[in-house]
């Protein structure tokens, strides 16, 4: 029951048109085009949502939206084949035309609730109609001179970059070096990021429950636990990595405007097999198994944007879908940061992280191209590593841009992990 009654008010259209009224400069219309001509005149299917859609083609049965879109006469769709989404076109054109009315207050909220209530959920159009769309504060850190800028409370992730840099802060990584090179970096990350994202479980949203974000967020914080943490023995276990089910887009216009966003419906992808006006309705009830929100309350999200600064100018924005968030962004900006490491570099070294198995569990692994004398030496100290394929798509997807201060060049490379793409306008 929880992948059911843990489907979620959906927030992306009201925050859409919230940052719209407030920062854009183009109508719904001329954003919506491109998405509304995909879905109404189809796009090729990658090999990457074939493999999605093979490993949950039994969720399609259910929903005759569903089988309209990846099972059309009665066959699943094949790699380079055309993927037709026209409800979801008309669905687009109603919100550029209707926009919250019809999300909220109208049929697309009354015939979400009725699809999710006869499934055994639980939503109600009131719950649509209360939804309203929240400005937070970032949280702010400093990392070796740098600013940080992250994702706030209720967010975990990008409030937990920032914890995790400021206790690398107590390593002397130059004299160390970079992770996939040194066992002692690999050992004390490891311990470091599983010490906080179990410490982050315990967090709620900040604005019903008391949350000392400054004294989490303080260097003076960060040493203790740093020096509490080289007392513990090794990992006792792993700590279970959500599931994968989020995109995350990074973009810098001409005028040099940085935004970084992540939409996670933490789930692998349908999930339910629910769809209501061609849209999946998302099980995001993973959101839930670390904290469980009251009523009224938002979920404490699993994602990290991330803007990371040097003099109040930005050098690099990022984030990242997957589990392996935290680690895999952690160990980029650690290689860009500390060592130089031009992002294309840093993107196609090997990582650890938790993988994905085939029965949905997560392992604590590294790639199998990650040095054998390192990841050796960190498992005869304790930590349950397992070895995995390279470019695994567990470890995360780097989306970042990198912004040379000197020439204002920006500079991306695509993770081949998930097909991510770097384009420019």
């Amino acid at each position: 029951m929880l992948f059911r009654s843990g489907v979620g008010i959906p927030g992306f259209w009201a925050g859409f048109e919230a940052s719209l009224a407030k920062h854009g400069s183009k109508t719904k219309k001329d954003l919506c085009a491109a998405a509304i001509a995909y879905a109404r005149d189809g796009f090729e299917v990658h090999p990457f949502l074939w493999g999605e859609v093979f490993e949950q083609a039994n969720l399609f049965g259910k929903s005759a939206e569903a089988r309209e879109i990846f099972f059309p006469n009665d066959r699943m769709v094949h790699p380079g084949e055309l993927l037709f989404q026209k409800r979801a076109a008309d669905t687009l054109e109603r919100l550029v035309s209707e926009g919250n009315r019809f999300f909220y207050e109208g049929d697309f909220a009354r015939d979400y609730c009725a699809t999710v209530k006869a499934d055994g959920g639980v939503a109600t159009p009131e719950d649509f109609a209360r939804y309203d769309v929240r400005y937070d504060e970032p949280a702010r850190g400093t990392y070796r001179g740098y600013d940080i800028v992250a994702s706030p409370m209720p967010d975990h992730g990008g409030q937990h970059v920032i914890e995790i840099l400021n206790m690398l802060e107590f390593l002397d990584l130059q004299r160390l070096g970079p992770v996939n090179e040194s066992a002692e970096t690999l050992w004390q990350m490891i311990r470091i990021v599983a010490q906080v994202f179990g410490d982050g479980g315990k967090h709620r949203d900040p604005k019903f429950h008391p949350y000392p974000a400054r004294q989490i967020l303080s260097k003076e914080y960060a040493k203790m636990r740093f020096d509490l943490l080289q007392m513990d023995g090794p990992l006792t276990k792993n700590e279970p990595a959500p599931p994968a089910g989020s995109c995350h887009v990074t973009a810098v216009d001409a005028a040099g405007n940085v935004a970084t966003v992540l939409h996670s419906c933490m789930s692998l992808p349908w999930s339910n097999g629910l769809f209501t006006h061609g849209v999946t309705i998302v099980a995001s009830g993973a959101h839930f198994a670390r904290v469980m929100p009251g009523p009224g309350e938002r979920a404490s999200v699993y994602v990290a944007p991330n803007i990371v600064m040097k003099g109040g100018v930005p050098i690099v924005a990022s984030g990242s879908p997957s589990g392996s968030l935290l680690q895999n962004i952690v160990q980029n900006y650690t290689n860009m940061l500390d060592f130089n490491v031009p992002i294309a570099d840093s993107v196609n070294r090997p990582r650890f992280g938790n993988a994905y198995t085939a029965s949905g569990g997560a392992l604590l692994a590294v790639e199998a191209d990650f040095r054998t004398d390192v990841r050796d030496a960190v498992r005869k100290r304790g930590i349950p590593l397992d070895t995995v394929n390279p470019q695994n798509y567990g470890m995360g997807s780097f989306e970042g841009i990198y912004i040379d201060q000197a020439t204002g060049t920006r500079t991306a490379r695509p993770d081949t992990r998930r097909c991510s793409a770097a384009e420019t306008a």
